[in-house]
């Protein structure tokens, strides 16, 4: 029995901000000098990022005008853990109604109250009772409806939601699974010198996906699930990792993870297309999670990938940045929305990483009707 992604539904806060300018936002909050505001601005131009969405319009203003961090010019004192998980309470659940409504609008024969699962991913806040529960009572769901939450594991989790509603949806045929990722990354903004904080700042936006899962396919393109393959790059561990500090959580992401990833891809590939009836000349779709502009373009190095095959993931990544779990949904949605009936029985290689240093691999088949 197959699995299938029948819609992927997306949204953004209504806050978007040009990298460029968040740059200079980053360089007084620092409070660094013209040379180093200079270097900055080089790292911001070169990300492949030409916008970012926030629930914070702070990064849009000055000192005087903040509503989240303090009017002070060393934004002292810093904002807390607590305030910051009180602002993601604020807009998680809005995010991801949005985004649940968008996916169930492109499949009308599928309504809220036939959903018989609900997998809630995010890395960037957490409470409890939590958003799932939220979810349930904004859209009247069913209080019988089974709940999972997979929190804290970073760019690739959304994989691990998709695991679960593979596993879910081929035990119980008639099983429809709502898979929601919810990031508010920019509330974690960290006052840090070190080039890994930098990197970080410069990368990551606000967003939420949901996917619908089922057991079989809908009437409109369909990606069919054929395998998962996931592996670890322990030498990486302390390179890409994600902790909860006083003042936020804090990501560190070295300059040598798309060295680690390069050289990881190529294995990763073969295991998990070494029990499929397919081979990697045959895959010409791809839906890579974007996490860095450095990192598309190892991999595009090591596996002998052009920009062109590499067009998806460039797209999210020029228009939204890096949004954690919810990003890799964002390039298979706008992949899917090029597809026509040429491309039926196509397969597509998908991947995403994360702490650990994790490695995640998918592999779907398109199913146009």
């Amino acid at each position: 029995m197959k699995s299938y992604i029948c819609a992927i539904g997306t949204a953004n806060p209504t806050v978007c901000i040009p990298q460029m300018q968040i740059a200079g936002f980053m360089a007084d909050a620092l409070g660094f000098d013209a040379a180093e505001t200079r270097k900055l601005q080089a790292l911001y131009r070169v990300s492949g990022i030409e916008q970012r969405f926030t629930v914070l319009e702070d990064y849009n203003k000055s000192v005087g005008d903040f509503t989240f961090f303090p009017n002070t010019a060393n934004l002292e004192p810093f904002p807390t853990v607590k305030s910051r998980m009180a602002l993601y309470k604020q807009h998680a659940l809005d995010l991801s109604v949005a985004a649940i409504l968008d996916c169930l609008n492109q499949i009308p024969e599928v309504t809220l109250a036939s959903i018989t699962h609900l997998v809630t991913v995010s890395c960037t806040g957490m409470y409890a009772p939590g958003l799932d529960i939220e979810i349930l009572e904004e859209l009247l769901l069913p209080s019988t409806i089974q709940r999972t939450a997979i929190n804290f594991m970073g760019c690739y989790a959304a994989f691990n939601g998709l695991k679960v509603a593979d596993n879910i949806c081929q035990s119980n045929p008639k099983a429809k699974v709502l898979i929601v990722c919810t990031e508010i990354c920019t509330i974690h903004f960290q006052k840090h010198k070190e080039p890994d904080h930098l990197v970080s700042n410069a990368l990551f936006g606000d967003g939420a996906a949901a996917v619908l899962m089922q057991a079989r396919p809908t009437e409109s393109t369909c990606l069919q699930i054929e395998s998962f393959h996931c592996d670890l790059v322990p030498a990486g561990k302390k390179d890409m990792a994600w902790h909860i500090s006083d003042f936020g959580f804090e990501m560190t992401l070295s300059s040598y993870v798309p060295e680690m990833i390069k050289k990881g891809i190529r294995q990763l590939t073969n295991n998990l297309l070494a029990s499929l009836n397919t081979n990697f000349s045959d895959i010409n779709l791809f839906a890579i999670h974007p996490g860095g502009r450095k990192i598309l373009e190892c991999i595009e190095h090591e596996l002998g990938l052009t920009k062109h095959h590499n067009r998806y993931a460039y797209e999210i990544l020029r228009h939204f940045g890096n949004m954690s779990s919810a990003t890799v949904l964002f390039v298979l949605k706008a992949m899917l929305e090029s597809l026509g009936t040429e491309h039926h029985n196509e397969p597509v290689l998908s991947f995403a990483f994360g702490p650990g240093l994790t490695l995640e691999s998918m592999l779907t088949r398109v199913h146009y009707v």
